[in-house]
């Protein structure tokens, strides 16, 4: 979802506050730092269920993205304008990513971050693909199981 929200956001469509380092154009912003969290995503089948359950746990006001005949989440924590996750449907292109909480960690080269991980045992199970006019993201699973987003900021 993290792709797909930020190019509609990047796009204009819909007017929802985005993560302080991605809000407006992506120029105007500092370029994340390598081996920083950029974004936190949750794709399941029943969005809606989780965005009420998680606005009631954890206080985040749900901003709708729409999507192609239905709406994904942008979670916004009571009190600030930016988001702080996402939740989305297990459809399209996301309908391949673990029902997890994937965390999208800055690398500086998302091709020789994905080389390494398979190098050393991992596994790509989602892109690369584009995240937008300005990253590039792809999810991993490491040797124990465990999945990881990471993302490239393309304006470094």
């Amino acid at each position: 979802m993290f792709g797909t929200l930020h190019a509609r956001r990047m796009a204009g469509t819909p007017t929802v506050p985005s993560p302080p380092a991605y809000a407006g154009p992506m120029s105007s912003h500092p370029i994340p730092e390598p081996g920083s969290l950029a974004w936190a995503d949750l794709t399941v089948p029943d969005a809606e269920g989780l965005r009420d359950f998680y606005a009631a746990v954890a206080g985040w006001k749900p901003a709708p993205i729409p999507m192609d005949g239905y709406e994904d989440w942008c979670m916004v924590p009571e009190g600030n304008e930016a988001p702080v996750a996402g939740i989305c449907h297990a459809r399209g292109e996301n309908a391949d990513l673990p029902p997890a909480w994937i965390l999208y960690v800055v690398v500086p080269d998302l091709e020789a971050s994905l080389e390494t991980a398979r190098a050393r045992g991992g596994e790509v199970l989602h892109g690369p693909k584009g995240a937008g006019p300005s990253g590039r993201i792809a999810v991993v699973r490491d040797p124990a199981g465990a999945v990881l987003g990471l993302y490239q900021d393309l304006r470094s």
